[in-house]
């Protein structure tokens, strides 16, 4: 066995080792510990700070709608975990990526270590833009707007468990909808998808955008077109990204050579 740690911490194999079912789980078992003991030790930091991270969720909605109700005596503990483990999840995303980056690619030279650090970085930053671009543009235009749909109505009154749920999944939704050009790029290393077939698919590419967008939290009209307009762009970065670092398809490649041996000389 020729493996050995690098300076970043990630298991080095040599191409014709091959890792016992042993040293896998070993492997496994080292990814998981540091994973768990970052998001341990980040819920354990962010815990004291519970106040501020609620008053951060609160800051989308109107002064008259912030008084939230609790129907049970577990409510705002259940609540005050559920907001804390998701702070704690966005502040060791990147973490979480390495470590995941770093058993499934134990044999890694030193260039891939660095386009494995861009790699994390990139799609950490994607993720972290997604649920800021929400916090700050999507979630305040959303509330207004189912919040005041109705008129006078309605006496509305807020339950703390159902929109802090809403406030937590609809920033994480759009984290994950920033993703698409890494998807994208993803399927075009693999030879799965090329350039030309994103840009020839891009009409069928905005009814998706467009259904994703509309089952979304929210729903209403004015958030889901603020929802669409990233993605779009997004899908225009992807295709760019998969034309400039994506690869033919595998079986493409092995057509050439046989189409030119039944060629008549």
């Amino acid at each position: 066995m020729g493996g050995r740690f690098g300076r970043l911490g990630v298991s080095r194999v040599d191409p014709d080792d091959k890792l016992s079912v042993v040293e896998h789980l070993t492997e496994l078992r080292k990814r998981l510990f540091i994973a768990v003991l970052a998001l341990v030790v980040a819920f354990a930091v962010l815990y004291v700070f519970n106040e501020w991270l609620l008053d951060i969720l609160l800051d989308p909605l109107a002064p008259e709608y912030r008084k939230l109700l609790a129907l049970s005596p577990t409510e705002p503990f259940m609540v005050i975990l559920k907001v804390v483990l998701g702070a704690a999840l966005l502040v060791t995303l990147p973490i979480l990526l390495y470590q995941l980056y770093a058993y499934v690619v134990p044999a890694i030279g030193e260039q891939t270590r660095r386009k494995m650090l861009a790699i994390v970085a990139g799609v950490s930053g994607l993720f972290i833009g997604g649920v800021l671009f929400v916090y700050f543009l999507v979630l305040p235009v959303a509330l207004q707007w189912l919040l005041g749909f109705a008129g006078n109505d309605f006496q509305v009154a807020l339950r703390a468990s159902d929109y802090f749920s809403f406030a937590l999944t609809i920033m994480f939704a759009g984290g994950l909808v920033f993703e698409v050009p890494v998807a994208m790029l993803v399927l075009a290393r693999l030879g799965l998808v090329t350039a030309q077939q994103f840009r020839h698919w891009w009409r069928y590419a905005v009814v998706v955008i467009a259904f994703i967008a509309a089952i979304l939290p929210g729903g209403d009209p004015v958030s889901m077109l603020m929802l669409m307009v990233p993605q779009l762009i997004l899908y225009g970065v992807g295709i760019w990204l998969a034309s400039a670092f994506g690869r033919p398809a595998p079986w493409a490649s092995g057509d050439a050579p046989a189409e030119a041996s039944e060629t008549p000389a």
